[in-house]
């Protein structure tokens, strides 16, 4: 029996990342970076991490939509390199999405994201390719994309007893009826505390969260925590994270979700899959790049 796909929706960019000594305050100038230009976008990254850390080649399809323009083009050919089943919808008239990124010499990073296309992907779009996300191993979203396809793909899995797993980034107020289609709920300490209210520092806060999720309807929930780790609300502790020496922090939580992802997929436990998943972004945060940077599976092993 064919292995079944995991699904992907979400957005796509090209990045355009300066990596210098430090973040510039407002209205400063600080030269003497360095600049690249990466394929970026938080669906692309996870598409892409669940392409190279599933145990066989052609695990992942990717629903997104692009441009009619050169970053459009590069991102199927990227796509297809990585054995992905990227089902790209073109927009006539607006560009391929953007993300201007700085990063400083510790790894830490801001960034500012053009949607472009990632914001006129709707549930019209996604239509042609119900079957596929209703008969998917899993689920895997993000919020770079309108809420309205973000719930529609939901509701469509979880009729159909599908996992869902939302990235909620960039935070977002979530409609009621979306976190009960919710399998699980992946929020890093900022948007767990936009999310609920609650401040998250410490693995009690981060405990208090999990509990406000789980009273809206979701089934299960990971607040990852940076350099202090990941918080699993079903394991009720805090997974300490390996330490390495961060060269850019660009794409670790794409990289975490879609291994982690792969790993419950693949039947695991949730303490073996947040092992594996925190193994794949340890290596991720010690390259450059967003895609550039995910690790294959016979790395990580």
């Amino acid at each position: 029996m064919k292995a079944k796909k995991i699904v992907v929706l979400g957005s796509t960019n090209t990045d355009m990342v300066v990596t210098g000594s430090r973040i510039p305050a407002p209205g400063e100038t600080v030269s003497g970076g360095r600049f690249m230009m990466n394929p970026g976008g938080k669906g692309a990254n996870q598409a892409v991490a669940v392409a190279r850390l599933a145990a066989h080649k052609g695990a992942c399809a990717f629903i997104a939509k692009v441009g009619d323009d050169m970053f459009g083009r590069d991102t199927a050919r990227r796509m297809k390199r990585d054995g992905i089943d990227a089902r790209l919808i073109v927009d006539r008239k607006e560009p391929s999405g953007t993300a201007l990124i700085l990063v400083d010499s510790k790894g830490q990073n801001v960034i500012s994201v053009a949607l472009g296309s990632n914001g006129t992907l709707s549930p019209g779009d996604i239509a042609p390719h119900r079957a596929a996300i209703e008969n998917s191993a899993a689920l895997l979203m993000q919020l770079e994309t309108p809420m309205e396809t973000v719930c529609t793909a939901a509701r469509w899995a979880h009729e159909k007893g599908v996992t869902v797993v939302l990235n909620p980034a960039p935070a977002a107020k979530l409609p009621k009826d979306l976190y009960r289609r919710l399998d699980w709920i992946t929020p890093n300490e900022t948007e767990a505390e936009l999310l609920t209210g609650v401040k998250v520092k410490d693995a009690a806060g981060a405990a208090r969260a999990v509990s406000v999720l789980r009273r809206r309807g979701v089934k299960h929930v990971l607040v990852t925590m940076g350099s202090k780790g990941v918080f699993c609300g079903d394991c009720g502790k805090l997974f300490p994270c390996r330490r390495v020496r961060a060269v850019d922090c660009v794409a670790a939580g794409d990289t975490f979700n879609g291994a982690f992802v792969v790993a419950i997929s693949e039947g695991r436990t949730v303490p073996e899959a947040i092992d594996f998943a925190q193994k794949a972004a340890a290596i991720s945060v010690t390259r450059p790049g967003a895609q550039s940077s995910v690790p294959y599976r016979r790395e990580v092993k």
